[in-house]
């Protein structure tokens, strides 16, 4: 789909908890610092909120997790539980299989024309909505018990 992906080697059970996505937690100002949308001439962050002003930024120090690709139609989904993220299966995931899940990314205020460029999808999914950016609807949320907050990347 896009750049390195991850594929599951082995088996993933429907629900099991993959990998967390961590890194180096970072405030809002190092991170807007870090990855600026209008120098980029294509979008590529490793940015995940956790909280009002804080961020995961897995391209320091980040595990695997970081490399897992955006797609319409995601065999994966990632949750909060407190400060950490987690990536979990939606579905039974076969060896080979690429793991994604909906980036459905959130910037503030009116995006820039060229930003639709900047944040195109090309999942290739039947469903594909053109961007990786959170649909106005809201993004579907998979099957997972309550006391797990889905969260959504910023940036």
């Amino acid at each position: 789909m896009h750049g390195r992906g991850v594929f599951a080697t082995r088996r993933i059970r429907s629900g099991a908890r993959i990998v967390e996505y961590a890194g180096q937690r970072v405030d809002g100002s190092t991170a807007t610092a870090r990855y600026d949308d209008d120098a980029m001439s294509q979008h590529h962050t490793f940015l995940f909120q956790t909280g009002p002003d804080t961020f995961i930024d897995a391209g320091r120090g980040g595990t695997e997790a970081r490399f897992i690709n955006h797609s319409c139609d995601p065999n994966c989904a990632a949750y909060q539980e407190g400060d950490r993220i987690y990536i979990f299966a939606l579905r039974n995931i076969q060896p080979g299989t690429e793991l994604a899940y909906d980036y459905a990314l959130t910037r503030p205020g009116r995006l820039p024309a060229r930003w639709r460029e900047l944040y195109a999808c090309r999942c290739g999914a039947a469903n594909c909505r053109g961007t990786i950016l959170k649909p106005r609807r809201g993004p579907r949320v998979g099957g997972r018990g309550s006391r797990k907050k889905r969260t959504t990347r910023r940036r």
